[in-house]
């Protein structure tokens, strides 16, 4: 064979194979992908598609899925960063994920507890949060903060926990691409108001993100040093786990006000709900409410820095689903989301990033926990999480993860695969500052059915389903209820900061807030399928898509 020849075979076999990988590339993410785009998602993708001015980007975006080319580049957590890691870093990571098998974890049966009770239209009584009762403020129960989560979060992050407050300061309300303008600066008290303008509304940063302002990193947001508490404890529970009530039937897996455990429900009395499983809480000095004042716009409150104290609230809402059954939705809010890296290119950057853990609880005993992941997430049993003993004798506490840039939760340390085969798309979390949410957050109680209609749609009564709990009786409501979104839009390919390759954004739009997170969900999962795990090890080896 010629020299000639040879080198034409071998050019031949070099655009074969990368041929094959482009299309692939192409292929696999669309095939993976579990929430595939509808018919209206397409059309929106065509015309940004057309955003770019060059014709031959556009023709790469459409037939080769390579789209702003031109732009990519390294994408620093911070600016001044040299903490870039290597090709060859990413290589072996992907050579590693090639010699790992997924598997599928089994649900460990069939449970009634797994869907939310509810009462019955013909059972139907006196309803706490009701017309004759939204201004009756109710206390947290002391159960749910003695099993509130304590979450690490990454030893390495650079977007740590943001307030909500403080995040809208530096937000201006964008629709349909254009500013919109209002009486004053936004603010939790009138958020909802946006809703109004007839059109999806995305509150957009007043400043470039890859400048990185130093609140889109949110460092007062770092917890102070976890000081108190024991240690942690292994995979399968903890000896100060409360006693079942009175065996785990199952019955709280899957309920809600018109599904209840069994089919049976008995009365409510709204004046007396929780009567014999809630004390009120004491605040000490070392537990004063948050107080919002209308002369700064600012959050304030008295507390001392503790071990696992941050600066930046969590928000805690309680759902109360009737028959005993009550879902504790942890939500933790970062201002920025830090994307993950497929070979040094950096994907998936957007702006605010709302995140949350959910325990369920039947007649005061914690069930199983939900922990968010991108589009879907995880479900554990109580009994399979890691715990982290208190010296007070107040029960365990759960250990949970937040993962690096990305702020997904999980249920251990270490590296996460998602979406992408041979690990091509990871989350990675360690036992980095320890957070306590229970120290600082906004405590409200939600009740899904306030001013809903027969049919079930929304009237003007919906803004007051979401009350204030009794420690913090001043928090505004008006945010929760906003229906756009908590960042910027996605950017258009014309924009020197965006580029999509295989279908995977470098920026895409920023989230909904915490009511569209499905907190009517009678599953303990956000999504249908629902699969809760009975160990740590089954919830590594299963995926929620």
């Amino acid at each position: 064979m010629s020299i000639v020849a040879w080198g034409a075979r071998k050019a031949t076999i070099a655009t074969t194979l990368v041929a094959v990988l482009i299309f692939l590339a192409w292929y696999l993410p669309q095939v993976l992908n579990p929430t595939p785009p509808d018919p209206e998602e397409r059309e929106r993708d065509k015309h940004w598609v057309d955003t770019s001015p060059s014709w031959v980007d556009r023709q790469a975006c459409r037939w080769l899925g390579l789209c702003g080319l031109q732009h990519i580049r390294w994408d620093a957590p911070s600016r001044g960063d040299s903490d870039r890691p290597s090709t060859w870093d990413e290589l072996k990571s992907l050579a590693l994920g090639l010699s790992t098998h997924w598997e599928f974890g089994e649900k460990s049966g069939q449970s009634d507890w797994e869907e939310a009770p509810a009462e019955t239209d013909l059972r139907r009584g006196p309803r706490a949060h009701s017309a004759a009762s939204a201004r009756i403020l109710e206390e947290v129960p002391d159960y749910v903060l003695d099993h509130a989560p304590l979450v690490h979060l990454y030893s390495g992050e650079h977007f740590w926990p943001a307030d909500i407050a403080e995040h809208i300061r530096h937000m201006q309300p964008y629709l349909r691409g254009e500013l919109v303008n209002t009486s004053g600066p936004l603010n939790l008290q009138t958020l909802a108001g946006l809703n109004a303008l007839g059109g999806t509304v995305f509150v957009t940063s007043e400043d470039d993100v890859e400048s990185r302002p130093s609140w889109l990193h949110s460092w007062t947001g770092i917890p102070a040093p976890f000081r108190s508490g024991g240690g942690s404890g292994g995979d399968g529970g903890d000896d100060q786990d409360p006693p079942r009530w009175p065996d785990d039937d199952g019955s709280w897996q899957d309920v809600d006000r018109d599904h209840p455990p069994h089919r049976i429900v008995p009365p409510r009395d709204s004046s007396g709900r929780h009567r014999d499983l809630r004390r009120r809480r004491s605040l000490s000095s070392a537990q004063q409410p948050m107080v919002w004042t209308n002369s700064d716009s600012s959050w304030e409150d008295n507390k001392p820095t503790r071990g696992g104290y941050s600066k930046a609230p969590a928000v805690l809402i309680l759902v109360d689903k009737g028959a005993g059954i009550l879902d504790a939705f942890w939500f933790f809010f970062y201002s920025y989301n830090l994307g993950q890296t497929v070979l040094n290119i950096r994907f998936g950057n957007h702006v605010g990033d709302w995140e949350h853990c959910m325990v369920r609880f039947q007649h005061g005993t914690p069930r199983a926990m939900f922990l968010s992941e991108h589009a879907g997430g995880k479900a554990y049993l109580w009994k399979a999480l890691e715990k982290r003993t208190q010296k007070d004798g107040k029960p365990a506490r759960p250990v949970i993860y937040s993962a690096v840039g990305s702020h997904a939760m999980y249920a251990s340390p270490g590296m996460h695969p998602y979406v992408l085969p041979f690990k091509l798309l990871k989350d990675v979390t360690d036992k980095g500052p320890l957070w306590d949410p229970s120290l600082n957050h906004y405590a409200y109680w939600y009740d899904y059915e306030v001013g809903r209609d027969e049919e079930g749609n929304s009237t003007v009564r919906e803004y007051s389903s979401l009350v204030p709990a009794a420690s913090n009786p001043d928090l505004p409501t008006s945010w929760f209820h906003f229906e756009g979104y908590w960042g910027d839009d996605i950017y258009p390919l014309s924009d020197r900061r965006q580029w999509r390759l295989f279908g995977e954004y470098h920026y895409i739009t920023g989230p909904l807030g915490p009511k569209a997170k499905w907190l009517d969900r009678r599953k303990v999962c956000q999504t249908e399928k629902c699969i809760i795990v009975d160990s740590i090890e089954a919830g590594k080896k299963s995926t929620w898509y």
